[in-house]
């Protein structure tokens, strides 16, 4: 029946393709007369007023595919209006396929396929007919080009050529959510008939996914798809080709969707409560233990962060990143004895939370962790912890009591304690410390200008186990008493100038004391008794613990005292107050109109009063020493001085010789001309009437020469050969003990010599003279022209009475 009915239908088919053969042979023969009647006109010329009707009577044949019959296909006929039947026209093809696919009958121009045809490989063939005279074979029509389609049926299915497909789609979407596209292709001629439409849809897995009929796009078909209950799903889809008619065909692929994670699920402990149990010697930072959350979903939806809610004073906890675990660690040092059970809550929060899904649920859990700490044995505690601070006068006796320290054993048996001090923090042993009690007793004298604190380390340790030991640091303060009295800081000099006023300050006085009593330093400043009758000074107590040195007279004489020596008293606010004399040196100095001090270099003139016998033996002793040294090199300067010159020069003046030239040895007489030297007062005899130059005489020569008359000449004349001879030999005769002298190197010398000559004609001009003859002039108006002036006008003065007390 099967054979049957196929063959029937191929019969439906040929008849089909018949008819159209038949169709398109009238359409083409009326198509083709006016094409050839054109062709004869230009062939047979203007002449000719015959047409003659010829041409090809087809266009283009079809033939349909796949023909399974046991003759060859008829396709088509080729036939030319120019054959009348007679036989004497010869028909043939060529091209793609004639000769072997397509045969052609050479008298009827039938053509027939002989091979069964198939679209898909190939959908039309190109050929070229020719019609010639049977017996000249002459081309009777041009030759011409024609077209054998092959007819399509629906004889391929539906193909998924990119299957199988892999889609993903995310859990918790809404219906309709679109999850991929899958497109079929059929190899059927898609613009004849409906071969090639193709429609789409699920075989297996509908119950959750759709496909769009035309378009092939997969889609959700539930809003509840949970990738923990099933993480994949595996669908079927089919394509019919004939817009899914009845008798299409068909096409199927595999599809697989996997649902991705969302963060829908909180996190959960497996347990409502965890214990775990440590030592309280734990050191802080000690792990106790770890517990874990578990969370349905994957990937970063499943980190999360760990906290404590409660007991968060004495426990911690942080996230294993690694192992998204919770580890449970001490925070503060552990004590049995005051709590010996923990119960600490943490709770484990997601990181990533879906603002989707918050109407799911809270995203946290939590659970309890049960702490239980376990008794050791532990060393001694010190009260307060930190650190004790003691305190202690420090003119406390021997033997007194400082402070106690205390110590308890902190186990529930309380065990006895033993106390000792550290001996590398007290090497010298200052303090002791009773072993039983703490209490801390003075083993030496204190000094608190020594030392004002004291640092050292108590040791407490059980009695029966010595690794059981603490230490705690002890301080010890050394409260001041008043045993130091007050002392004048420095400077101890001040200085003031001549023309100083009554009421002008001087000096400011500070004081210094070692001592710090805890209502601060008062200070008190008066003179001391031995300068009470002083009449040029006065003190006054500022009341800041300072006090001002004032002038109580005006004007100064140097000259007369310009040292002056002033005691004076400091007294503090101690109980017992101490006092110390501090002595204060103030200068009388020289100063210019502006009262900057110019100099204070004079004679000293110490004030008696002012001077203690200490001071004085001192002083003495000093001058003593300086009058020895002095002695010393005057000695040593003459035992030299005696070995280098001879005796005939003991009356010589002071010889200065200066180096200043090298020289080139005996060779060199450019380095220093010595005749300069040797003619130094070789004076070349005037020729001239009006006598020698007077420029180049002594100063003293020339004044006796500038004078007058016959006298002045005629002494002039008598004196000037005796002096030049004196200069001549004196020169002469130091130049020759310069060359003989073998420790100076030859022309490698300079040596000046100051020779004073014979006594002046002028009398004497110093101050002693003029003090020791009578003047009848008056130099009292010196004392007019100011400071600088005073000391000479005091050797031109009259004799004054010092003043009393000076």
């Amino acid at each position: 029946m099967a054979f049957f009915g196929t063959s029937l239908a191929w019969t439906l088919l040929g008849t089909l393709g018949l008819l159209c053969c038949c169709y398109f042979n009238k359409c083409g023969a009326s198509r083709t007369s006016g094409t050839i009647s054109g062709q004869d006109k230009q062939e047979e010329g203007a002449s000719s007023l015959e047409r003659v009707k010829r041409g090809w009577v087809w266009n283009q044949f079809f033939v349909v595919e796949e023909y399974t019959g046991t003759e060859p296909l008829y396709v088509g006929k080729i036939h030319t209006d120019s054959d009348e039947g007679e036989g004497n026209i010869k028909y043939t093809i060529s091209g793609e396929g004639a000769g072997s696919i397509f045969l052609i009958d050479e008298l009827t121009g039938d053509i027939h396929a002989t091979e069964r045809l198939d679209r898909e490989e190939k959908a039309f063939y190109t050929l070229r007919a020719q019609a010639r005279d049977r017996l000249t074979n002459d081309p009777l029509e041009p030759e011409s080009e024609f077209v054998i389609k092959v007819q399509d049926i629906n004889d391929s299915e539906p193909q998924f050529l990119e299957g199988p497909y892999i889609g993903s789609v995310a859990e918790l979407s809404p219906i309709g959510t679109s999850v991929m596209k899958v497109t079929a292709s059929d190899a059927d001629d898609p613009t004849y008939g409906s071969s090639a439409r193709v429609v789409y849809s699920v075989l297996d897995g509908e119950r959750f996914f759709t496909v769009d009929r035309h378009t092939g796009i997969i889609m959700t078909a539930v809003a509840d798809l949970d990738r923990e209950t099933q993480d994949r799903y595996e669908l079927v889809v089919k394509a019919t080709d004939m817009a899914g008619q009845m008798g299409g065909l068909s096409g199927s692929t595999t599809v697989t969707i996997v649902i991705t994670d969302v963060n829908d699920n909180p996190p959960r402990f497996p347990q409502k409560m965890y214990q775990f149990s440590v030592s309280e010697g734990a050191a802080v930072g000690t792990p106790v233990g770890r517990v874990i959350a578990t969370d349905a979903d994957m990937g970063e939806n499943t980190d999360m962060s760990y906290l404590i809610r409660e007991g968060g004073d004495l426990f911690k906890v942080t996230t294993d990143v690694e192992t998204q675990e919770a580890v449970v660690s001490i925070k503060k040092q552990l004590d049995f004895e005051s709590k010996r059970t923990h119960n600490v809550v943490v709770e484990a929060v997601n990181k990533h939370v879906d603002p989707r899904f918050v109407d799911l649920g809270t995203f946290r859990d939590q659970t309890i962790v049960r702490v239980s700490v376990s008794d050791v044995d532990e060393p001694p505690i010190f009260q307060p912890a930190d650190g004790t601070t003691m305190e202690v006068q420090e003119d406390a006796k021997v033997g007194a009591l400082v402070g106690v320290v205390t110590a308890r054993d902190p186990d529930v048996k309380n065990k006895p304690i033993r106390f000792s001090i550290d001996r590398t923090t007290d090497q010298d042993m200052i303090f002791y410390i009773d072993p039983d009690s703490g209490a801390i007793t003075l083993g030496k004298i204190l000094d608190r200008e020594i030392a004002g604190w004291h640092n050292i380390t108590v040791k407490a340790e059980e009695t029966d186990n010595h690794t059981m030991a603490s230490f705690s640091p002890v301080s010890i303060r050394i409260l001041d008493v008043n045993d130091n009295p007050p002392e004048l800081a420095t400077p101890f000099e001040a200085s003031i100038c001549e023309d100083a006023k009554p009421g002008q300050l001087i000096h400011t006085i500070s004081v210094v004391d070692r001592d710090e009593p805890q209502s601060g330093h008062r200070f008190f400043f008066t003179l001391a008794p031995e300068a009470s009758s002083n009449r040029h000074f006065t003190l006054r107590d500022v009341k800041d613990n300072t006090a001002g040195v004032h002038t109580q007279r005006s004007g100064f004489n140097r000259h007369e005292q310009n040292v002056y020596f002033l005691p004076i008293l400091v007294v503090d606010s101690g109980s017992p107050s101490l006092s110390s004399t501090g002595t204060l040196t103030i200068h009388v100095c020289g100063c210019d109109t502006d009262g900057a001090i110019q100099s204070c270099n004079a004679t000293a003139y110490v004030m008696s009063a002012a001077l203690s016998p200490g001071a004085l033996i001192a002083l003495l002793v000093c001058m003593l020493i300086l009058i020895v040294l002095v002695l010393l090199i005057l000695t040593l300067k003459r035992h030299r001085k005696g070995q280098r010159m001879t005796e005939d020069e003991e009356d010589m003046r002071d010889n200065v010789i200066k180096y200043n030239d090298e020289g080139g040895g005996e060779q060199d007489t450019q380095a220093y001309d010595m005749s300069a030297l040797r003619n130094l007062y070789d004076f070349p005899e005037s020729k001239s009437d009006s006598g020698p130059d007077i420029r180049s005489l002594p100063q003293w020569l020339q004044a006796n020469r500038a004078g007058g008359g016959a006298d002045g000449a005629a002494a002039a004349a008598a004196a000037a050969p005796a002096d030049f001879s004196l200069f001549e030999s004196y020169i002469r005769k130091k130049v020759e003990q310069a060359d003989a002298d073998l420790s100076v190197p030859p022309y490698d010398s300079f040596q000046t010599y100051a020779f004073e000559g014979t006594s002046s004609p002028a009398l004497s001009l110093s101050s002693i003279h003029t003090l020791s003859t009578t003047s009848e002039q008056d130099f009292s108006y010196l004392s007019d022209w100011g400071p600088r002036f005073r000391q000479l006008a005091g050797y031109y003065a009259p004799e004054r009475p010092e003043e009393e007390g000076s």
